[in-house]
């Protein structure tokens, strides 16, 4: 793979032996590329160990092959989207020390789909409200599509890419970072986890706080996984850890934290749920570590801005509800023995600072990431109808001092191997 000399300088190719190698492991669980041979298209099939192949004539007469392994619709989901009380989310939770108006605002959004949301202050790491706290702070699960978030901030670190570095996927097919962001172009995000290679990448996603607790002292919180080796190449290898996050276990916490790290330019904080008012008084900042990736941020926001405000854009269904303000993110659908998941990440450019939010859902086919951000809209939408954004001040984003010396602190929906939500 080529490495730009400078700012789109260059296109990226794939080894051809590689991309080979890795056609017929694009897939999810079986739900993988879409074959066909195009609108009114003749074409011929043929099929061989599951795997079909279409050859057709081209608009110029040029001969054609398509090969993919075709979705499997059947998939039964077990796990169902909604709860019979809604009660039941959110019983247990620590809720005196959260802003009554997000908790409020979170619970209108969540409504009675089965899952959990948070909102951060990313300027100081505060959670502001944490609803189905015990899923919230759980082990986690499959990130799907929300690992490419971490996937690009380490190719732009490593210099491998630009947000405009075209990046070839086999025959004339090039995209770039921005629009494989907007459009979660799975390929894509194969192709850059391959070059970096599973121990960088490791090394990587272990800095942006994959692997271990992101909050500080929040009872009941649990590590998630990222793995010491990497994903069989049968299964898919590095290219399908960095397009589905398959084999990762990432919690709502440790992805609530990297986005925050993003939207304050740099400084992992420990999140903090504080819970009573004494706590909230004595609040103070406790950042974990400086990330260096404050030139790669620039790049990465117009692909996350892409996934609301383009028409082709994964979380465009955000908009359906809110639209005030600029809202950037990233969603996330895949699915696991008969559970499907739904996640959308974000942070929202409000008029008085950012805030942070992880919508986190589990269940069935109703499950899937632009649901979650639908809830998004819905989340920021009831914010401004309770005021809150006229109640409070302008939170300017401030680095703090690193913790390294407190002793208590730690150190689709059925989708296509091109796009998945």
């Amino acid at each position: 793979m080529a490495r730009p000399a400078h700012h789109g300088a260059a296109t990226v190719h794939e080894k051809a032996s590689a991309s080979r190698r890795m056609a017929a492991l694009q897939h999810s669980r079986g739900h993988v590329a879409p074959v066909h041979a195009g609108r009114g298209a003749r074409g011929r099939v043929a099929s061989s160990n599951n795997v079909v192949t279409i050859t057709r004539r081209g608009r110029h007469g040029r001969l054609i092959r398509i090969t993919g392994i075709p979705h499997r619709y059947g998939e039964r989901f077990t796990a169902s989207s909604f709860t019979d009380n809604v009660d039941n989310l959110i019983l247990g939770d620590v809720t005196a020390g959260e802003d009554p108006l997000v908790r409020s605002s979170l619970i209108e959004a969540l409504g009675n789909y089965n899952g959990t949301a948070l909102a951060i202050d990313p300027s100081n790491g505060r959670i502001l409200a944490m609803v189905n706290q015990k899923m919230a702070l759980g082990p986690g699960a499959e990130p799907c599509s929300t690992i490419k978030v971490t996937v690009a901030l380490a190719a732009l670190s490593e210099g491998l890419v630009h947000a405009d570095t075209p990046v070839s996927l086999g025959g004339n097919y090039r995209v770039n970072m921005t629009y494989a962001l907007a459009k979660s172009v799975n390929p894509y995000f194969e192709v850059l986890g391959r070059e970096i290679g599973f121990e960088k990448l490791k090394h990587y996603e272990n800095e942006f706080g994959l692997g271990e607790l992101a909050g500080y002292n929040i009872p009941g919180e649990t590590l998630g996984v990222y793995p010491d080796h990497e994903l069989p190449l049968a299964q898919g290898g590095v290219g399908r850890m960095c397009s589905f996050g398959e084999s990762v276990q990432m919690t709502p916490m440790q992805l609530g934290a990297i986005v925050s790290a993003i939207a304050n330019g740099g400084s992992l904080f420990y999140l903090q749920h504080p819970t009573t008012p004494q706590e909230i008084a004595s609040f103070q900042p406790r950042l974990k570590r400086t990330l260096n990736i404050q030139s790669a941020i620039p790049e990465m926001l117009p692909g996350m801005a892409g996934a609301v405000n383009a028409r082709f854009g994964t979380a465009r269904s955000l908009r359906a509800n809110f639209t005030d303000f600029p809202v950037l993110g990233k969603t996330g659908t895949c699915s696991n023995n008969g559970t499907r998941y739904g996640w959308f990440a974000a942070y929202g450019e409000g008029p008085t600072g950012r805030i942070v939010t992880v919508f986190f859902l589990t269940g069935g086919r109703p499950t899937f990431g632009p649901k979650a951000a639908e809830l998004t809209g819905i989340f920021y939408r009831a914010l401004s109808n309770r005021a809150y954004f006229g109640q409070h001040p302008v939170v300017p984003i401030v680095p703090a001092k690193t913790d390294d010396d407190d002793a208590d602190g730690a150190d689709s929906a059925t989708s296509s191997p091109t796009q998945s939500k």
